[in-house]
């Protein structure tokens, strides 16, 4: 069992459930799925995600309890990510640094379609200077405006002047890119690989669970 650890708040079951759906109909490994408290608006600052880390850290302590196998961080910040390998005896994954590496082994210019002004310091320390183009959608600071109305043609928008860029590989540096679906939209719209960090972040942990 993967123990997975959304850094939004979310009171909707089936919100908080699709990343853990996601992995469980691609790898077949079970997925529980567990919110930190009291972030509604997720990371997506250096002082949220300070304020989540030991919120972070304490949620996988209590899914290793309660028998998790691994630990997912579905944010591609990967916060917590050393403090949480430190803090349990299970294999943690960060969902920015596995999504760095598949987009890696897919191509040689990538593109970063995020919701923060910078590159997350996880994805950038992985890409280096593979990194051509980086790109946030019109009118997004938090994962939660791409789940408002436009957010997917916003993103969309965004994706597409990846590619104008030079790109030949989009890499989601926000796993809310994930809940709206974009990967696939992408992939059939602009012809490039869409890196869904969370499929990414299933994929190395299916090494140690499978």
């Amino acid at each position: 069992m993967i123990g997975l650890i959304r850094v939004l708040t979310l009171s909707d079951p089936e919100v908080l459930n699709r990343h853990g759906r996601l992995l469980e109909a691609r790898f077949g490994i079970k997925t529980v799925s567990r919110c930190i408290p009291d972030q509604p608006r997720g990371i997506y600052n250096a002082e949220t995600e300070e304020t989540a880390r030991p919120k972070i850290v304490a949620l996988a302590r209590q899914l290793e309890a309660e028998g998790a196998q691994a630990i997912f961080i579905s944010c591609a910040a990967d916060p917590a990510l050393a403090e949480t390998r430190a803090a349990v005896r299970v294999p943690v994954v960060g969902a920015g640094s596995a999504g760095a590496a598949v987009a890696l082994a897919l191509g040689g210019r990538i593109g970063v379609l995020s919701i923060t002004p910078d590159v997350p310091a996880a994805v950038a320390q992985v890409l280096g200077d593979r990194i051509v183009a980086y790109c946030v959608p019109e009118g997004v600071s938090n994962t939660t405006h791409l789940m408002e109305p436009g957010g997917v043609e916003r993103s969309m928008a965004a994706a597409r002047k990846l590619v104008d860029a030079g790109a030949d590989v989009i890499l989601f540096a926000c796993t809310g890119f994930v809940t709206i679906g974009m990967a696939p939209k992408i992939q059939a719209e602009l012809g490039v690989p869409a890196v869904d960090p969370v499929l990414a972040g299933g994929l190395m942990l299916s090494y140690v669970l499978n």
